[in-house]
């Protein structure tokens, strides 16, 4: 017999930890070769980790909720020696667990869908992440607290409810949310390990809070009455929410509306919609149909292909799309179409089909939700006729289109006006009025509603 570590796999560029969501083998289960052992979550999407070797779970080392760093041995299958694993991971001979405290293990909510960023010491503080002493802060508490002004100091008391009187997401922002209502907040006196005697820090310097940016603290504790039923929010929900706040925290959103004749485009897809599929092998959707008429008009209007770093707009020369994808549990994700004017109308049909696919069936990978300059939302999907949707951070513009509906519609014609029934759809685009301007904005859209309405009826794919 012989051991096999299985290792917490990288998973990004940017991705250096993940979540234990679910183990989906237990100690003493039979293990095939890519078979799926357990159920990951990094700040961008909820994966599974297949087996590297054939055999018999022997160990688990880390429990549900474990925040654990990619390359850590996360389980241990043993396998009959000269056994071909298919992998190159190394085999060992059995040895007792390594010792998972430098693991810290908080809960799944402390995830964030934005990057995380080291907080940088405030005087007086040390400059190390894990603070005084041996107290560690996870990289999203130190990002919070980067965010929110929270001093090193102010940080290093703050009472931890999580593993080891540790800092979590939840501690963090009830301090901050008790110092801008002005109320006392729990704090925890230092150790003796963590005392520096004679040494009082200074206090950090108080900036005059821009009450214009800073969000109302949220009502918490509020009672219930009633006939009422209680969800909590899972993971995900958690991470749409706070990445939706942080938008119209960061955006000033600005929507301007278009309409369109889609008629030459709904007929299209109709006639060859069959031929497609038995050609191609895959669907033809509206989606990759809206975003060729997307990309040409980036192309013609490079500004809202953007971010905003500081005082510096970014402007991409890669056209990333990214398209809201909904899934069964109603959460939405954003898988993104990279180097989409690179794409013929079959290419971007494939990965249209292809990534939605692995959306609803859980199969995304960390680098498909990742790299979008551009989104696209069909909210049209669900009967909705026109939407105003939320900015996706860091990108200054999302597109929105809504269900198309046959209406009455003046035609004008070089004989005259007459009224016929045509396959109409409202566009909207909300966008960052720091980068994007009205003209800009009503401009861009009004290019792609045109686009859409000049669709060559004899267009071949």
């Amino acid at each position: 017999m012989a051991i096999v570590d299985l290792v917490m796999p990288k998973m990004g560029e940017s991705i250096m930890e993940a979540t234990i969501l679910k183990w989906l083998k237990n100690p003493g289960d039979v293990v095939k070769l890519e078979e799926s052992v357990l159920e990951i979550a990094t700040d961008k999407v909820d994966s599974e980790v297949p087996s590297t070797a054939a055999g018999i779970l022997e160990e688990q080392l880390f429990s549900v909720d474990a925040v654990v760093p990619v390359g850590a041995v996360i389980a241990r299958i043993r396998t009959a020696v000269g056994e071909n694993t298919g992998s190159t991971s190394p085999v060992t001979s059995p040895q007792p667990a390594k010792d998972p405290s430098p693991v810290y293990t908080q809960p799944a909510e402390s995830s964030n869908m934005s990057a995380t960023t080291a907080l940088p010491a405030s005087p007086g503080a040390p400059a190390a992440l894990s603070g005084n002493g041996n107290r560690f802060y996870s990289p999203l508490v130190l990002n919070i607290a980067n965010s929110e002004g929270v001093s090193m100091s102010e940080l290093e008391h703050i009472t931890g409810t999580g593993n080891e009187g540790r800092v979590t997401k939840k501690d963090i922002l009830q301090f901050v949310e008790n110092r801008k209502s002005g109320l006392p907040s729990p704090v925890t006196a230092p150790t003796p390990a963590t005392t520096v005697p004679a040494v009082t820090p200074p206090p950090a310097p108080v900036e005059k809070a821009d009450t214009s940016l800073t969000p109302a603290p949220s009502v918490t504790g509020t009672a219930t009455t009633g006939n009422v039923e209680i969800i909590e929010m899972d993971r995900m929900r958690r991470l749409i929410a706070d990445h939706m706040v942080k938008s119209k925290h960061v955006s000033p959103h600005v929507t301007s509306f278009s309409e369109a004749d889609v008629t030459n485009l709904v007929l299209w897809r109709d006639r060859v919609k069959d031929k497609f599929f038995k050609q191609e092998g895959t669907k033809i959707t509206f989606t990759p149909l809206f975003i060729e008429a997307i990309v040409r008009c980036i192309k013609k209007y490079p500004l809202v292909n953007s971010s905003l770093d500081g005082n510096q707009i970014i402007i991409k020369k890669d056209i990333n799309i990214g398209m809201a994808t909904a899934l069964p549990t109603g959460n939405l994700i954003v898988p993104v179409i990279k180097n989409a004017d690179q794409l013929n109308l079959v290419g971007l049909a494939r990965q249209v089909n292809n990534l939605a696919d692995s959306a609803r069936n859980n199969k995304l990978k960390p680098e498909d939700t990742q790299g979008g300059t551009f989104t696209l939302t069909n909210v049209g999907t669900f009967g909705s006729l026109m939407g105003t949707p939320i900015i996706n951070q860091p990108q200054v513009a999302i597109l929105a289109v809504g269900a198309i509906k046959k209406r009455p519609v003046v035609i004008e014609t070089a004989q005259g006006d007459s009224i016929a029934i045509r396959h109409m759809m409202y566009l909207s685009m909300s966008y960052d009025h720091r980068i994007v301007d009205g003209s800009l904005g009503a401009t861009f859209l009004s290019a792609v509603a045109r686009e859409l309405e000049q669709f060559d009826p004899e267009k071949q794919f």
